[in-house]
């Protein structure tokens, strides 16, 4: 019963909410381009999924992350809900990194543009340099992103391997990584499902890795190690 009633509530808030909190961010953003005020609107949008889908959400953070400090959280992803419980728990305001095709659904595309979101094209060579560089800069002037390595959904909640975009923008921004652990979220609505199952997703968020004096020659040995802390901290296992 609960779960068919998540499922239900769940994905009609997904729409409707969807809707209203993009035309919102839409209004918002016209005001405010920082930003920072559509960010705001998000993390309403995304408590509304997590309360009409019956989550309960728990969160922790090794370290304290200083406002005034821009990072690179990198974080496992398992579910569409990995969004969403990010967005309510983030220590400070961050930016996600999505793919260009996500810019061109009415409204909501229009929203996270606004919004500041950083776009990543993959299909085209020329447009993905073209988007990585302004994604380097974009990180150096001040602001914090949000990144999934692995690039997409995992299909049994194990850890993916990562993919070398977003390690090769932190190194080149030169900010921290933090690194985030999502569990739960997997077996609240995996990928390709439509149900909701309620339950509890934990969030925890991994003490900042400083990239001081490290460079694209170390990125292997940073990306094993910032995927090892990621796994530890989702409670998975990684894929060989």
């Amino acid at each position: 019963m609960a779960t068919a009633l998540a499922t239900v509530v769940g994905n009609l808030y997904l729409v409707l909410g969807t809707l209203f909190f993009s035309t919102v961010a839409l209004v918002t953003g016209l005001l405010d381009r920082s930003g920072n005020t559509t960010f705001r609107v998000g993390r309403l949008w995304s408590r509304g999924i997590v309360v009409t889908s019956g989550i309960e959400l728990r969160s922790s953070h090794s370290a304290r992350v200083s406002p005034d400090q821009p990072v690179v959280y990198m974080a496992n992803h398992q579910s569409l809900f990995d969004i969403p419980v990010l967005f309510v728990t983030l220590p400070t305001q961050a930016r996600m990194l999505a793919k260009r095709s996500l810019f061109r659904i009415p409204f909501f595309g229009w929203a996270i543009k606004l919004g500041g979101f950083i776009s990543i094209d993959r299909d085209n060579r020329s447009g993905a340099k073209e988007s990585f560089d302004a994604a380097v800069a974009r990180l150096q002037s001040g602001t914090s992103a949000l990144i999934f390595p692995e690039g997409t959904r995992s299909t049994d909640g194990r850890l993916l391997p990562f993919q070398r975009g977003g390690m090769l923008l932190a190194l080149k921004s030169g900010l921290p990584i933090v690194p985030v652990g999502i569990k739960g979220s997997f077996e609240v609505q995996p990928k390709k499902s439509f149900v909701i199952r309620p339950g509890t997703i934990q969030v925890r968020y991994g003490a900042p890795i400083d990239l001081s004096g490290a460079g694209v020659r170390d990125r292997r040995d940073l990306t094993e190690r910032v995927r090892e802390q990621v796994a530890q901290l989702a409670g998975t296992e990684v894929v060989k």
